[in-house]
């Protein structure tokens, strides 16, 4: 994939870096990972050795320290080898980015600093079975009791939770005020994930099946007061401020795929026969060809102008959520297309643009539906 701005000398060797890795290790595993539903330890372990996880780290925790920037242009590549395994190996960012913008140093220490010497996986629990794109309706909660929280509550679509030794959770630590705005008195806390008192179980989903996703369920889970991160009744404002960037993460992650489908699809087309010539040779299918590989030409030039927003500290939340939105629905329409003209073997489940079709319907929901998305751009277009 190319981008149609100038990456640092850096940024390019990690983007190479993290290319190489999806093309050699991740493509030739991924087809497994989804029909069996086993976790790729050993890919994450190999993404861990070369540096790929826990990018965000800064240097006085012993890691880069990449910015936000770089980590989209890793997360990239990761996608366009497999967004489920993208997905394992990229997990630990979004409960680390709160940390590393609110948390003491000890927290930082305590915490992410073994990330960087060892495999250790973050369950990342904010969304609420009654409070899905609706983040601050949600009911789990927090009291303190002498120096330590006592935490009750449930989460859902957590990823990576059955494997995971340390949890990120969003709770109210102070009552719901109806004449107050419902983000204030949550809190955020950043903790081992002590399954005497946290259940996780594993939702069977359509697909992403390289990594799982989990309703969590936390009874009297015990957490020091240590391990808040910042202030309490915070916790929202933290995660306002890497918004941003996790729905360009997933506009990006919905363009890798979308090139990838079309790829694969571009192959296809060009060896398939039917009626005695190639499937490339009908107009139909060079209209369609020369169709998508225009969308995607418009995608990636938009998606290019929000990273370099994004490296200026300029990416605001209605652009981001265009970029979320205008991306993701393109991604499902590229990869609808690409099943059709792959006939009925688009419909096989071992070829990849049949995996990639159930990986993709999931990008329209999560980080905020396309329909709050599009709620977002016009309040800001009509206040």
């Amino acid at each position: 994939m190319s981008m149609s701005f100038g990456l640092s000398e850096d940024q390019a060797a990690f983007k190479q870096l993290a290319h190489e890795f999806a093309r050699d290790v991740i493509r030739p595993v991924c087809a497994k990972y989804d029909q069996t539903g086993e976790f790729p330890h050993d890919v994450l372990r190999q993404a861990h050795e070369l540096g790929l996880m826990n990018t965000h780290v800064e240097p006085d925790n012993n890691g880069f320290g990449l910015n936000g920037v770089e980590g989209l242009v890793i997360a990239e590549e990761l996608a366009w080898g497999c967004t489920g395994i993208g997905t394992a190996i990229e997990a630990n960012g979004l409960s680390q980015q709160p940390i590393i913008l609110g948390a003491s140093d000890a927290l930082k220490k305590k915490y992410l600093e073994p990330m960087i010497d060892e495999v250790h996986l973050s369950a990342y629990c904010v969304t609420e079975p009654g409070a899905g794109s609706d983040v601050q309706g949600m009911r789990s909660t927090a009291v303190l009791k002498g120096d330590t929280y006592i935490l009750n509550g449930r989460k859902m679509w957590t990823s990576t939770a059955q494997e995971a030794d340390k949890i990120l959770l969003l709770v109210r630590t102070q009552p719901r005020d109806p004449d107050k705005k419902r983000a204030e008195g949550l809190s955020l806390f950043y903790t081992d994930f002590d399954r005497d008192y946290i259940e996780a179980r594993v939702i069977d989903k359509m697909g992403r099946k390289a990594v799982d996703s989990n309703a969590v369920f936390f009874d009297g889970l015990p957490v020091p007061v240590d391990d808040l991160i910042g202030e309490e009744g915070m916790g929202f404002v933290y995660l306002m401020q890497e918004l941003p960037q996790e729905r360009l993460g997933i506009a990006i992650n919905g363009l890798a795929m979308a090139e990838s489908a079309f790829q694969h699809t571009l192959d296809y087309v060009k060896e398939r026969k039917a009626f005695g010539q190639r499937v490339a040779d009908f107009q139909n299918t060079q209209f369609k060809m020369a169709e998508m590989s225009t969308k995607l030409d418009v995608a990636r030039a938009y998606v290019d102008r929000c990273l370099e927003m994004h490296l200026k500290k300029e990416l605001d939340i209605p652009t981001a959520a265009g970029a979320k939105y205008w991306v993701t629905d393109l991604q499902c329409e590229i990869i609808d297309e690409c099943v059709q003209l792959h006939g009925g073997y688009g419909y096989m489940w071992e070829y990849p643009i049949a995996r990639m079709y159930a990986d993709a319907r999931v990008q329209r929901i999560y980080g905020g539906t396309n329909e709050i998305m599009k709620t977002i751009i016009s309040r800001a277009l009509l206040a």
